[in-house]
């Protein structure tokens, strides 16, 4: 089959590589319909994060068709049009018991390497190191779905797969991340990076209720994009962000700072630049200039929400500010299986179309340039959606009508 293959720093590569195989009773196959890049694959794509080897297949958004399911297996059949989650849980241990599923004590066969360095391991991610399981991911023809009795989810007919992929990862992660701030009526929430995960943010802050949303960023199509949603945008190029922040909130800062950057913030701060100087040399794994911003700017007893990633250890915290102010801090990977129904519910209802974040539609043959226009803020790229080959991207199913076609039928 067909993948998008890393070969190491900024090299990634289309090629054909061997099909995957059930090995597991409670595997799937699934035949990939549709993929996508996300910014937290810039993280791999620019050597940041580590245990990725030469040959890892990329990709941890994608749905597509049942191909194959091993015998316990007994929710999906062949033929199932279905979203998987990033995020791999077995359903079984204590955290997937609590709804803590990407927290899932069996779904990482090499947790001993996370133990050692973050005390003890998350579930595995599709495509995202040996850290975390070193499975195969999703930006290829066809994928192993493991715990598949758990992960997948049917789509109805009516969502076509470009509204319905984002709930793979971005739109839930957004969500969560929302979620995470506890937003109370008249809350103002400050959204840091307006790339994918950050647009789902602010539109899932003002869905559950904010009263205002500011929308922090420098790249002018993602600040038009959050501007579009209804937020107040601040492009950090411009202004000083705290004085900014403090001027539009009454000088009482933001209820909740919503951390969708992670490590490798970009900024021109002293503690930026020796960021981006210590980690070149791996004396520090993450650049934590949003972080720190978000810990000074929050109001006093607020929240702070990342669902940035980050990947080690990081200096110049400030932990005082913290502490003095009261304020409590959300992370980690998204519970997926926790959002993926009511979202999809949300979706089919018409709450949100979360197609408005695509700006680049192609195959897989397009994944090396796509990569290099997200990296490097190209062509107005914020958002791509992949398909596997040619054919189906021009294809007109039956789960991709017009929008018109679905209306006029629906009368």
């Amino acid at each position: 089959m067909k993948a998008v293959v890393w070969h190491g720093k900024q090299d990634v590569r289309v090629e054909r590589v061997k099909d995957p195989e059930i090995l597991n009773p409670r595997d799937a196959i699934v035949r990939v319909t549709a993929t996508a890049i996300c910014g937290s694959d810039m993280h791999l794509y620019n050597g940041y994060m580590p245990t990725m080897k030469p040959g890892d297949i990329l990709g941890h958004e994608f749905m597509g068709i049942v191909e194959e399911v091993g015998p316990e297996v007994r929710n999906l059949s062949k033929g199932d049009r279905v979203v998987v989650p990033f995020t791999i849980a077995c359903g079984n241990c204590e955290p997937c018991t609590r709804e803590q599923w990407s927290l899932c004590d069996n779904s990482n066969p090499n947790a001993g390497m996370a133990e050692r360095l973050y005390g003890y391991s998350c579930s595995g991610l599709f495509g995202y190191t040996h850290l975390f399981g070193g499975y195969a991911g999703g930006q290829s023809e066809y994928v192993r779905v493991p715990f598949a009795d758990i992960g997948p989810l049917v789509v109805p007919d009516e969502i076509d797969d470009e509204r319905a992929l984002y709930l793979t990862d971005i739109f839930p992660t957004g969500y969560m991340a929302a979620e995470n701030c506890d937003i109370k009526q008249g809350d103002v929430i400050a959204v840091w990076g307006c790339g994918p995960v950050g647009q789902f943010a602010i539109r899932s802050a003002l869905l559950i209720g904010a009263a205002d949303v500011i929308a922090i960023d420098r790249i002018p199509e993602r600040l038009e994009m959050a501007a579009a949603a209804g937020a107040r945008v601040v492009n950090f190029d411009d202004v000083n962000v705290l004085e900014a922040l403090n001027e539009m909130t009454g000088g009482r800062g933001p209820d909740a700072c919503i951390d969708c950057v992670g490590m490798e913030a970009h900024g021109v701060a002293p503690d930026a630049v020796l960021d981006k100087a210590k980690q070149a040399m791996r004396l520090e794994m993450d650049r934590a200039h949003v972080l720190r911003l978000a810990i000074q700017a929050i109001g006093k007893g607020g929240t702070l929400s990342v669902p940035g990633v980050y990947g080690g250890f990081i200096d110049k915290m400030p932990v005082g500010a913290m502490f003095e102010k009261g304020i409590q801090m959300r992370g980690g990977q998204t519970h997926m299986h926790r959002y993926l129904r009511p979202l999809m519910e949300k979706v089919r209802r018409g709450d949100i179309d979360p197609s408005f974040i695509i700006t680049h539609r192609g195959t897989l043959d397009d994944a090396p340039q796509y990569y290099d226009f997200m990296a490097n803020h190209k062509a107005d790229m914020v958002k791509s959606f992949l398909r596997p080959n040619a054919m189906m991207q021009g294809e007109v199913s039956r789960y991709e009508r017009s929008r018109e076609e679905m209306t006029a039928a629906s009368r």
